[in-house]
Parts: structure tokens; sequence; C-alpha cells
């Protein structure tokens, strides 16, 4: 019974024994009921036939893992990217040919699922959790677990901050700092804004409704045009005077009844001689 839950697995094979088993590969030689795991039983004193798994060895691999096993029958076709597992078995022991194991392997960095450990039973014929059934070879139930693998999170690259960006942190000790620059940096500019100030608005401010639209605005009336500071002799009485119309006063002064029009709709089409 192989257990590799924990990591996926890289390789399949068939070995005779332990001796023939290759090198970094471990041999089923028990089933999950306690049977023997011999797919070459029964047949007088033949060699045995065992099956063999590797997993991954390290955090840092980088090889193929197998993605999927499947068991086909001497009728099927072997499927595109698949290939019959290997055998490392004496010169008298052989494989049934009428079913066959094949695998499909993956690079590890470019499949999300693998299989992560196989099971064999041979008297059990209860379905076991959490494992896929496979099919049978020579009455021993073949079963697999599929698992997703696990990546390691990318770690940010940690970035070189200016002292500009530095003097904008948020932290309560750069606060009074950050502030000190601002207020230098932007002095200038409170000059400029004093003519906005309102000592007594006709808004008011407590109150939602009394926001005026050009709150915000930085608008300020060209000093020539400021009759407190009228040097240049422009009056702004020759500017135009300009009149507020009611609703009433422009509906009067446009009012059109399209009297020609309604006489024009009405009137009938000549009849035809």
């Amino acid at each position: 019974m192989a257990d590799s839950s924990m990591v996926p697995l890289t390789g399949l094979a068939w070995a005779s024994n332990q001796t023939s088993c290759p090198t970094n590969y471990k041999m089923i030689t028990a089933t999950a009921d306690g049977c023997s795991a011999n797919f070459a039983k029964g047949f007088g004193s033949k060699p045995g036939c065992y099956l063999c798994y590797s997993s991954v060895i390290g955090d840092n691999f980088q090889g193929e893992v197998i993605e999927d096993i499947r068991i086909l029958s001497e009728k099927s076709p072997l499927l595109p990217g698949y290939f019959f597992i290997a055998e490392y078995l004496d010169a008298k022991a052989s494989v049934s040919k009428k079913k066959r194991m094949c695998a499909k392997t993956q690079p590890v960095t470019s499949v999300d699922t693998a299989v992560f450990s196989i099971q064999l039973t041979l008297k059990n014929k209860q379905p076991l959790q959490s494992y896929t059934f496979l099919g049978e070879l020579n009455g021993i139930g073949v079963w697999c677990r599929k698992g997703k693998i696990a990546r390691a999170k990318p770690v940010p690259k940690q970035r070189n901050l200016s002292l500009e960006m530095r003097g904008l942190s948020l932290q309560d000790d750069g606060a009074s700092r950050t502030t000190e620059v601002a207020s230098e940096k932007y002095s200038g500019m409170s000059k400029r804004r004093a003519p906005l100030e309102r000592k007594n608005s006709v808004y008011d401010a407590a109150a939602i409704y009394g926001i005026s639209a050009m709150d915000g605005i930085p608008f300020a009336l060209h000093p020539k045009y400021d009759s407190r500071n009228n040097s240049t002799g422009i009056q702004l009485s020759s500017f135009p005077t300009f009149t507020v119309k009611s609703l009433e006063n422009i509906e009067n002064e446009y009012d059109y009844s399209f009297a020609v029009e309604r006489t024009a709709a009405a009137r009938l089409p000549p009849s035809l001689c």
C-alpha cells in the first residue's frame, strides 16, 4: 500500500522483487486489506510481479509528476500523452496483456492536480474513501487519490522608497513632520486665497442647503475691477445692465399661437375628379 498523501507521485513501474525495484522507488507488497500484492500469484513458481512507485523529493522539485492513471484493455488504443509503465521483471515474469496500466506525466509547474496516492485491494470490494477506482488487474483492484498541488505564494519584492514617499507615511511619528512641510510649501497659496474669505456670509454653513455653488472654487475679482482699489478710472457703470426676466415675461414676449400651422393641418386635401 502506497501512502504519499503529502506529495504527488512521479513514476510507476513493475518489479519482480526488492532487488529489481528501481532506485528511489517503493514496492507495494501488501494490499489495503492485508493480502499479498503480487499480480503474478497463482502461476506456480513464476517470479513475482509487484507495483512500485516514486514520489516527489524536496520542496524545490521541478520535474514531472503523474497527472493521471488509466487501465486499458488490449483492444483499447493508447491515449495521447499516456505511456505504459516501465517493467523491471525477470525473464520468466510478464505482465498480463489483457489489461495494461498506463500513466500520463506533466511538469509540476504546468498542472494543478496530480496523483498523490495509489492503493490496492483484493478482498475488500467497498469503495475507499477519497479514492477513485481505476479497474482490476489479475483480480487486484487498483485505486488512486488525486489532489491539488500546493504552491508557495510568491513573496512581493521589497521596493525602495524615496525620501519624499517616506515623508507621506501615515504613521504618527512622521505626521508632525509632514504637516510642517505641507504648511511651508503651501503658505504662498494661503495669501492668494485671502479674498475668498467671507466674514458675513449669506449662507448658513450649518445646513446643507447653505452650501454655495462657488464654495471651494479659487475665483477672485481682478484688482482693476475692484471698486475698493479702482485707480484705473474704469467705472463699473460702463458694463451693460442685465435684466432678469421672469417666466411670465418670457412667455408673454415669445408667445406664439401656431394658428397658421393649425389652419394648414386642418385643410382638407382636394378631391379627385
